[in-house]
């Protein structure tokens, strides 16, 4: 049961001003909307319903990114080895903030050389801002003449962590080691109700 929940739960059912039962509140939205409509590294369209009843462990990054996707890539990798059989019921995903650059086959060639059984995602410009939008993500092109293309793209270095169909369960930041982000999914899947 989230907080969110708990808190809908606990609404008065009766007011004293009015004596009348009053409408309960209405839901509080989820921070994340986690709706994305993108190509996998296969060019096959895909989005938060495609991958059946898996959970969702989603990462923004880029292909060309030197330092802090390869090192989350291998820690989610890490994390989701760590689940063992429970593994199988997550599907992690890496969502390309370089549409540009990040072609599907450039794509399948980066999550290749990462553990945990990535699908790289991309589309078209539109497409990507929309995801990023859902997700709250932030990135944005910046030059930078020493990397490929003469761009970089710093971007939000949460992994987010989805029910099957695309609800928000939890984000885990950079922060978090790969046992902390395995203990948690774990907890996550034993107790998430839709």
């Amino acid at each position: 049961m989230s907080f969110l929940s708990t808190f809908a739960d606990a609404a008065p059912a009766s007011c004293c001003c009015g004596g009348a039962a009053a409408a309960a509140p209405a839901p509080m939205p989820a921070p994340i909307d986690g709706a994305f409509s993108l190509v996998d590294h296969f060019g096959t369209p895909a989005d938060q319903r495609s991958y059946g009843d898996r959970h969702l462990l989603v990462f923004f990054g880029f292909s060309h990114c030197a330092v802090v996707c390869p090192r989350e890539l291998a820690k989610l990798g890490a994390a989701l080895q760590a689940l063992g059989p429970l593994a199988a019921r997550v599907q992690p995903l890496y969502v390309s903030v370089d549409p540009a650059r990040d072609t599907p086959a450039v794509l399948r060639a980066c999550v290749a050389r990462h553990p945990g059984g990535f699908v790289g995602l991309t589309g078209s410009e539109a497409q990507v801002e929309a995801a990023k939008k859902s997700f709250r993500v932030f990135a944005r092109r910046v030059p930078d003449a020493a990397a490929p293309g003469g761009y970089v793209v710093p971007h939000t270095a949460l992994a987010y962590f989805m029910a099957p169909g695309g609800r928000y369960l939890a984000h885990f930041a950079e922060s978090l080691d790969a046992p902390a982000v395995a203990a948690r999914m774990t907890d996550l899947m034993q107790g998430d109700t839709p």
